[in-house]
């Protein structure tokens, strides 16, 4: 009973003091404080079809951004990705490994129970002192059925640290799944309006053709006629041959682009196609939000900042290694030489007891697991620090490509129907006979580089529009980090 007693005390004791958690506490780091806006997107100059700062943030992007652009197959494309694609089903596989490991490190909270049964038959020497031959049981069988439990208290908050670390863990995972999401969603969106503008311009080297195969054939009836000369017909040719080749080599970055369309959405790239779909589309107004929001909107700065966290947890946890470890356990059961008595009572056995361990010496090897842990706790709070000034960065990157963007529009728009007049003069010119088929050729390729031009500048903005939603990071937010 007085065994009893220690032992009760010793638990009551681990309980009170159970609460004690060493360690620093963890605060956000300071991240670098941006302005009020963002530099490369004045309101004032910014075009109704450009990206605007929001306020309030209702209007900003969420869930499925890409349904913004209103193109269907694009919309289909997205959903093909969220069940087929191989990197995301991996990122989530790894989310859900470190969501585990939070079950796991919470499991030393609480005491492990073993119970089983044995059966031993046991010899001994006949010759061993202190026996009486006769009187002494030289050979007996043993039947034992017991239990066991362990349990070490958290005196110094090293599982709690444990546990707030695998939870930061599990948090900076779910964001690197939305991260990994973003970023093949973003991918998909960039190529397929990569593809789609490559469709534009085959269409307008297709119409381009149609239309020098019809100067050849002025200039061979000119020539016919005898106002003409062969140095037109073959510039006409030339001009129609090459354009011609031009169409014909878009089809290669065609290819590809439809190959790494077919593998974002988990298809073998000879099963997969698209019909030619030239872009016609000019990019949403999305919001942009508030630089502040960066920090609420990107999923790599949040796994970044939930990182810093679990570095801080390890300090915690490489301190505790200070103090002494103590292991509480009980056993009990029923132990007898025959099955028919081992039910009854006075085959009850048991113990308690309790140890401490406390290391006195280990050469330095604490005091350098606390530094070490120290030093990552400040190498991940400075990549943090840097996520958000590379958040800002994109951010930027896309608003002055966008903003630029539609200013070179605006000048190729013009350019464009200036060479179209152009053209119409010298075509004009050239029937007439006040001009030779040189000034025609000029303004054809002038034209045509013009077209060419402005119809990448569209690829371009889409693609840079893309570029922002991702910067900002689409419709994500930390609130998406499952609780833990």
């Amino acid at each position: 009973m007085r065994a009893f007693s220690a032992t009760f005390l010793v638990v009551a004791t681990c309980l009170v003091i159970v609460g004690c958690t060493v360690g620093p506490d963890y605060r956000r780091p300071d991240a670098p404080a941006p302005p009020e806006s963002f530099k490369e997107a004045p309101a004032s100059t910014l075009p109704a079809v450009s990206w605007r700062q929001a306020r309030p943030r209702d209007g900003a992007p969420r869930g499925k951004w890409w349904e913004s652009y209103n193109d269907v197959k694009l919309n289909a494309l997205e959903d093909e990705l969220t069940v087929a694609n191989q990197n995301l089903k991996a990122a989530t596989a790894q989310y859900l490994q470190a969501r585990e490991q939070v079950s796991v490190a919470r499991a030393s909270y609480f005491p492990t129970v073993s119970a089983g049964p044995s059966v031993a038959s046991t010899r001994e020497s006949y010759n061993q002192a202190n026996t009486v031959r006769g009187v002494t049981q030289f050979q007996f069988n043993t039947l034992a059925l017991q239990g066991q439990v362990l349990w070490e208290p958290d005196l110094w908050g090293q599982i709690r640290r444990t546990v707030e670390q695998a939870r930061a863990n599990a948090q900076a995972s779910a964001a690197d799944l939305a991260s990994v999401e973003l970023s093949l969603r973003a991918e998909l969106a960039t190529d397929y309006f990569e593809l789609r503008g490559l469709d534009a311009q085959r269409r307008l080297l297709d119409k381009t053709v149609a239309s020098d195969a019809d100067y050849l054939q002025l200039t061979q009836v000119r020539l016919r006629g005898g106002v003409g000369t062969e140095v037109d017909v073959a510039q006409a040719e030339a001009q129609y041959q090459g354009v011609q080749a031009q169409a014909v080599a878009i089809g290669v970055a065609r290819a590809q682009y439809e190959h790494a369309i077919a593998t974002l959405v988990g298809v073998p790239a000879p099963a997969f196609s698209l019909p030619a779909m030239p872009l016609d589309i000019v990019p949403p107004a999305i919001p942009s939000g508030l630089p502040s929001e960066l920090l609420e909107r990107r999923p790599d700065v949040a796994g970044a900042e939930r990182r810093t966290a679990a570095a801080n947890a390890q300090i915690g946890i490489a301190i505790a290694a200070y103090y002494p470890n103590i292991t509480l356990g009980a056993t009990g059961g029923l132990e007898s030489g025959s099955l028919g008595t081992l039910l009854q009572w006075s085959s009850l056995i048991w113990s308690l007891g309790a140890s401490a361990v406390e290391t006195f010496f280990d050469a330095g090897r604490r005091r350098a697991l606390t530094g070490q842990a120290r030093h990552a706790y400040e190498a991940q709070t400075a990549q943090y620090r840097q996520s958000v000034l590379n958040a800002f960065q994109e951010v930027e990157d896309a608003l002055a490509a966008l903003r630029i963007l539609n200013d070179e529009a605006v000048t190729e728009d013009a350019a464009v129907e200036a060479s179209r007049r152009s053209l119409s003069i010298s075509t004009r010119r050239y029937k007439g006979g006040v001009a030779t088929y040189l000034e025609v050729l000029t303004a054809q390729t002038i034209q045509l580089a013009n077209e060419r031009a402005r119809s990448d500048t569209t690829t371009r903005q889409c693609v840079a529009s893309v570029q922002l939603i991702k910067a900002i990071g689409g419709g994500w937010d930390v609130s998406h980090l499952t609780r833990l």
